[in-house]
């Protein structure tokens, strides 16, 4: 990764997300000003989600003049019992697309490290 890369790890608990600059070690925590998870999905309402996931990568990045579009890994931390669905890997997929995203891997699976999240996105190259 350069020194233009934007790499970030997105972490979603219900109406929370917590994006971390995996460049610069930066981490926000933003609770969803209107809620998007729901009683069976933890991104239940896509454009409430949407909005909310771009004021969070919009504060994690900024201060970047000509920065690139960021390339995201996406963790959903609850509500991954028994895995993820087609529909809601998709649907995590598209979120991060719609909010800017070049790239995009969804992760089940432990808390990843900077490093971590860098090799996930070299190995989907």
């Amino acid at each position: 990764m350069g020194l233009l890369s934007n790499t970030v790890y997105v972490r979603v608990r219900r109406n929370e997300f917590r994006v971390r600059n995996a460049e610069s070690g930066a981490e926000k925590t933003l609770a969803a000003p209107v809620p998007f998870t729901t009683a069976r999905l933890l991104i239940g309402q896509f454009g409430a989600a949407e909005k909310a996931l771009k004021a969070a990568l919009k504060e994690i990045l900024t201060g970047q003049l000509f920065a690139p579009s960021p390339s995201v890994v996406i963790q959903p931390l609850e509500m991954v019992e028994g895995g993820l669905s087609e529909i809601e890997e998709r649907a995590l997929r598209e979120l991060a697309i719609e909010a800017g995203a070049s790239k995009v891997v969804v992760w089940v699976g432990h808390e990843l490290s900077d490093s971590e999240v860098k090799e996930k996105l070299r190995a989907r190259s």
